[in-house]
């Protein structure tokens, strides 16, 4: 097992290729063990009647006569050096082979792989399903987000090849703003509401109604309101708002006036002019002479 011979493909059938290693000794080549690509070609695609093939031997089975032969263990496994040719971080082109519910599996080259999470096709849709952004057959670019050679395992993402809507709101928006919305989709708590660009924020129940009002307006889903931005997270993707009219500012505390003297109250009337003038002082009593009335 494991030997490399060279045998002439005898004849080509859906499943494989049968080749013949002596004269009266065929093996069979499974269309698995005829490449490295997860997409299975029909095997009359990859070799023909009368050519001759180099093989390597999985099983021999005496007894059943049977032998198990593979085309691709005499190549390169092309995993075993990916991470030679590219690199996390790398923009790569791939073409879509193949849709799932929870992404779509792009190939890089022959036998090479690797899956777009269905998180990772858009920042600003949220399909269903991956056909609503890509189909089979179309070539993209994207961003290598992982990458395990030896699993055989390929992350790649195409929305990391424009720039995060979220990480940009802070500058656009601020807690108190008031922005215009378009209700997304009515749920048991509240509603989340499309602000553009990819960017939803949640009007939870409790922010839906005035105080003036038995209970919170409804909302339904497509119609148009102006909310109050009450809460701004970006970095967790959340903006929070509401229809309630933001509170009146309190007003500022009065300042205590301390009351004034007599004096400094004095002092002001008469730079005025509103007090009379000072009278002049009086001059001192002369003291009486000594000495009666000359008598007589």
């Amino acid at each position: 097992m494991g030997s490399r011979l060279k045998g002439k493909v005898m004849s080509v059938t859906d499943y494989g290729a049968f080749v013949e290693l002596e004269p009266g000794i065929e093996g069979l080549v499974h269309v698995s063990e005829m490449s490295w690509s997860r997409r299975p070609k029909h095997p009359s695609k990859l070799v023909q009647p009368g050519e001759l093939a180099e093989v390597a031997v999985l099983d021999l089975n005496p007894a059943q006569r049977r032998i198990s032969l593979s085309l691709k263990q005499v190549l390169p496994d092309p995993w075993t050096t990916l991470s030679d040719r590219i690199k996390v971080g790398a923009v790569v082109s791939a073409r879509i082979r193949n849709l799932t519910e929870f992404g779509a599996f792009a190939e890089l080259e022959d036998g090479v792989e690797g899956l777009i999470h269905i998180s990772d096709l858009s920042w600003t849709q949220k399909p269903k399903h991956p056909s609503e952004i890509v189909h089979k057959g179309q070539l993209v670019r994207a961003v290598v987000l992982s990458l395990d050679g030896q699993q055989r395992r390929l992350s790649l993402g195409m929305k990391q090849l424009e720039t995060d809507p979220w990480m940009a709101l802070d500058s656009k928006i601020k807690v108190g703003d008031t922005v215009k919305g378009k209700v997304a989709r009515v749920v048991s708590f509240g509603a989340f509401v499309d602000l553009g660009h990819g960017i939803e924020g949640l009007c939870h129940s409790s922010e839906m109604g005035g105080e003036e009002q038995a209970g919170p307006k409804p909302l339904e889903a497509g119609s148009e309101h102006e909310f109050r931005v009450i809460r701004l997270e970006p970095a967790g993707k959340k903006v929070g708002l509401s229809l309630r009219t933001a509170p009146a500012p309190e007003p500022p505390p009065e300042k205590t006036k301390r009351p004034e003297s007599p004096s400094t109250m004095m002092q002001a009337l008469s730079s005025a002019g509103l007090l009379p003038a000072e009278p002049a002082p009086l001059a001192p009593a002369k003291p009486a002479a000594m000495g009666g009335e000359p008598h007589a």
